[in-house]
Formats: C-alpha cells, structure tokens, sequence
C-alpha cells in the first residue's frame, strides 16, 4: 500500500512539473514572439508599438533578456537615457551569459558617456572587457573615457582651487574691511583725545572767572601803560611844555649867534645896520 500511495506522488510531482514546464515554454514561445513583433515595428520607426510589444513580452516572462535588453536599446535611440539605463541594468542582471552581460555593460558605458558621467562609464566598459575581453570597440570606447574622466577631475580641482581663491580673497577683504574699521575707530579715539586735550589746556590758561590768562595779562599790561602815561605832566592851556622850551632857547641861541656875526662884519666895514627880528 506504500509503495502504491508513494508511486502516485511521484507521477503527481512528475506530472506537475511536465505542465510547469510546458507552460513556462509556452511563456517563453510568446515572449519571443512579442520581441520579434517589437524588433520589426522599431525598425518600422514605429517606437510607441514596438515598446508596447517589448513590454507584452517581459510581462509573459519576466526574465527575457532579449524584451529587456531590447527595449533599453530602443529607449536609447530616442533619447531617453534614464529609461535605457535601467532596462540594461536589469538585463545585465537577469542574464548569467557572459555574452550578454557584455552587450548589457557595454550599452551602461555607452549611456554613461551620453550623460556626460565618465568615470562611471569607465567601470561599465570594464566590467564589459571582463565578460568579453577581445572586444576591440568596448576597448576603444574604454579609452576615450578614461580621457573625459581626467578631464572631468582637472576641471573639479580648477573649479576648487577658483574657489578657494574667491574664498580666500572674500576672507581677506573682510579682514581689510574690519582692519579698516579698527583703524577708524583708533583715529577717531585719537582726534577725541587731542580735543580733550586741547580743551584742558584751554581751562588751564583760563582763571576762575573762565576768561583766557593772557587776555588778562594783556589788559593788565594795558591798564599799567595807562597810569604811566597819565602820571606824565601835560602842558596846560596857556602854557609851554619843557621840550618847547627847550627848543625855544636854542632857537634864540642861534638867531643872538646870527646878530652878532653880522654886527662884528658892520664893524669891519664901518656901515651901521639894523637889526630886525626874523621870528
């Protein structure tokens, strides 16, 4: 009875597997077909059809690298490279063909390339040239990206040195500027200091009553003047100051000396003259 009951489950599994089989075949015949359908109306220029046919495939089966790859590859010749990149990441995933690894890194380098992202680019040829080393074109386009990839970085470190610079240079003038305002300040508390100062000096020639020393002294030697000036005897009205005097007597000095030189010259001539005054 064992043995009966064990040989029915084995047909069972047997049987079970034969339909599993068959129908993943089935699933496997369709999907093809669809990427067949797809491959003629891309070539048909026929984009929106064929991404439909490619999409009906990989929905039958799932793990069709041909749908997947194919559709990346159609999503690459219109352009759209964020969808070609993911559908030749998820072939390069599903397939465990080296063959078709290749192909699936070698369209990623591609993409990468197109988006201007070199470094990346220059693993996905790498990981390539290790599924298919004698592939000369994966080789050649390695070699270009390498070359934009060490462009890009001389960019990136003349992008950071230009902006060290400007930062360097925005840190120095703010420094000038604050060094600037410091010394403004110092002037500043220099001229007020000079003019407190200057005003204590002023308060020091200053006596109590807030009038200047010197105008004092100055009045004071003006006042002095005065009195002296006015102690000096002044010639009354009527009267003949000692200097006219003074000049007075000289001048009738002189005019007796005149008289007498002319009467002794009338008597050595024997003529009698007569004096006359001539002031």
């Amino acid at each position: 009875m064992k043995h009966i009951i064990l040989i029915l489950l084995t047909c069972m599994i047997s049987i079970s597997f034969a339909q599993e089989d068959k129908e993943q075949r089935l699933a496997l015949k369709k999907a093809n077909g669809y990427v067949y359908e797809g491959n003629s109306l891309i070539n048909e220029d026929d984009f929106i059809s064929g991404e439909m046919a490619y999409r009906q495939a990989i929905s039958k089966q799932p793990n069709t690298v041909a749908g997947i790859y194919n559709l990346g590859n159609a999503y690459y010749k219109k352009g759209n490279y964020e969808e070609a990149l993911y559908r030749h990441e998820q072939a390069a995933k599903a397939t465990t063909s080296k063959s078709e690894k290749h192909k699936a890194y070698h369209n990623i380098g591609n993409i990468l390339m197109q988006n201007k992202k070199c470094k990346e680019a220059v693993e996905a040829f790498k990981n390539a040239l290790r599924n298919n080393p004698t592939d000369d074109e994966t080789r050649y386009n390695l070699g270009l990206a390498k070359i934009c990839a060490e462009e890009q970085k001389d960019q990136q470190d003349e992008n950071k040195d230009d902006k060290n610079k400007d930062d360097n240079k925005e840190d120095q003038d703010k420094k000038e500027n604050e060094d600037k305002k410091d010394k403004e300040g110092d002037d500043k508390e220099d001229k007020k200091d000079k003019g407190d100062e200057d005003k204590k000096e002023g308060d020091d020639e200053k006596d109590d009553e807030g009038k200047p020393k010197d105008e004092k002294e100055d009045k004071g030697k003006g006042e002095d003047d005065k009195k002296k000036e006015q102690q000096k005897p002044k010639p009354q009205p009527g009267q003949m100051s000692p200097q006219q005097i003074k000049n007075l007597l000289e001048a009738m000095n002189n005019q007796e000396q005149k008289v007498q030189e002319k009467m002794n010259a009338v008597k050595e001539k024997g003529v009698k003259i007569k004096t006359e005054k001539d002031w």
